[in-house]
């Protein structure tokens, strides 16, 4: 790793590099995932030498063992720190992502639901300090959210490596809401829900090659509401990959090239998301995270609006203060599946 990282920071010195910008990135990514070890084995090496040091000295004069205890205590410390850095991480943890946001059960309810959702993640990002941008989107009669595709993007590498998938990898699955929807006249709380998709984005399109010969593409109408020309052309585009039976398809956009570049995005990560889920069968052993075990129609979270609470049924989390979640302040309860996450990958390279 040492010999990695001091590999790829020369290739980061090279000017020629950033030519290729998805390369780049790809580079940029693994450095950093590597200066948290690098730092740790340093920190824990200098911390070794002292406590070596000390420990001689004490040996030779008793007054010096107050001292040497110490030492030995930052040593044992920084050696805890450096094997919780080196516990198989997941390697997608510096990537940007696309969300899928999708109403389920619940008719127009779950769709004004899968609308809060959406929003709920806009502002997260915002507090993040990441970029999005709603790449499709299918509104309800009633203005809520029928699906949607936001991709979500850090404007740089994180210097600790841990970028957009790192926290929302985690959102994927069933969130259900419990509250009076706008269309019931007795007052009665409801049930519904949406679903979430995560996908790590592709860097670029060299990463996930598609053949232009394994392509459908058909083109349509859009429906739904609409700005200018956007219901009156056939702009919208509809891509089926042959090989794996896999269909996207995009209307958001005004120009037909727009709809197919963003269905081209999500059709590269759906794939780059299957190829991992393959390799990370192949590789269960190695590799173990709760997050690539997670079943994508599992009820990860409810909502319930009369108490303003939000519980995560797979971390225990609880709180009531549902309203500021919404409002974006989502980082607690994505740090409870965080930890959940990172005490799993402790005990199994414990177990070896």
């Amino acid at each position: 790793m040492l010999a990695e990282h001091a590999d790829l920071e020369a290739q980061l010195a090279d000017p020629a590099l950033h030519a290729d910008a998805g390369r780049a990135r790809r580079v940029a990514r693994r450095y950093a995932e590597l200066r948290r070890v690098v730092g740790a084995y340093q920190e824990w090496s200098a911390a070794r030498g002292d406590a070596v040091a000390a420990a001689e000295l004490a040996a030779e004069d008793p007054s010096f063992a107050d001292e040497a205890a110490e030492l030995a205590e930052a040593r044992d410390t920084a050696a805890e720190a450096l094997r919780r850095v080196l516990v198989p991480r997941d390697p997608d943890d510096g990537r940007d992502v696309l969300l899928e946001i999708k109403a389920g059960e619940g008719g127009e309810e779950s769709a004004l639901f899968a609308g809060d959702l959406l929003r709920m993640y806009q502002r997260y990002a915002d507090r993040k300090g990441w970029t999005t941008q709603l790449l499709d989107l299918t509104e309800s009669d009633l203005g809520g959210v029928k699906d949607a595709t936001l991709a979500v993007k850090a404007r740089e590498v994180p210097e600790s490596g841990e970028g957009v998938w790192a926290h929302l990898k985690y959102e994927g699955g069933v969130h259900r809401v419990q509250r009076v929807p706008v269309t019931e006249s007795a007052g009665r709380i409801h049930t519904s829900a949406a679903g979430v998709l995560v996908l790590p984005e592709a860097d670029d399109a060299t990463e996930v090659e598609i053949d232009p010969a394994e392509l459908r593409i058909d083109v349509y109408r859009s429906s739904g509401p609409g700005g200018q020309s956007v219901n009156t052309t056939d702009s919208a585009v509809r891509i089926t990959h042959l090989p794996t039976g896999l269909v996207v398809s995009c209307q958001n956009e005004k120009s037909q090239l727009q709809n197919k570049e963003q269905a081209m995005r999500i059709l590269r990560a759906r794939l780059l998301a299957a190829r991992q889920e393959a390799a990370d069968a192949e590789a269960a052993a190695a590799r173990r995270s709760q997050v690539r075990t997670v079943d994508r129609s599992e009820r990860i979270r409810t909502y319930n609006f009369p108490e303003n609470r939000v519980a995560d049924h797979r971390t225990g989390y609880k709180a009531y203060n549902l309203d500021q979640v919404l409002a974006g302040d989502l980082e607690p309860v994505v740090r409870s599946a965080i930890d959940a996450d990172e005490a799993a990958r402790l005990a199994a390279a414990a177990r070896g």
